[in-house]
């Protein structure tokens, strides 16, 4: 294995990551509704666990078309 073969998988992982905050951000706000805790305001069902598997899905697509993106040359790394 070569150091550039090792990099390209660092590179590959990263984007995921990037992708997956990217989407979990993004999903943050939705769906929070007009219940709130009195005292600090914060949402009082934030359902996070969904809005992380639903991340991770949509950053697995969106990952997988940068992939392809990658194999077929349309992006050069």
């Amino acid at each position: 294995m070569t150091m550039a073969a090792g990099l390209h998988y660092v590179v590959l992982f990263s984007a995921y990551a990037v992708l997956w905050f990217l989407c979990l951000f993004c999903l943050l706000p939705v769906g929070l509704g007009a219940e709130r805790d009195p005292d600090s305001g914060a949402p009082l069902n934030p359902m996070l666990k969904k809005k992380a598997l639903i991340a991770s899905v949509v950053a697995a697509v969106v990952w997988i078309g940068f992939y392809a993106a990658i194999g077929f040359h349309w992006l050069e790394l």
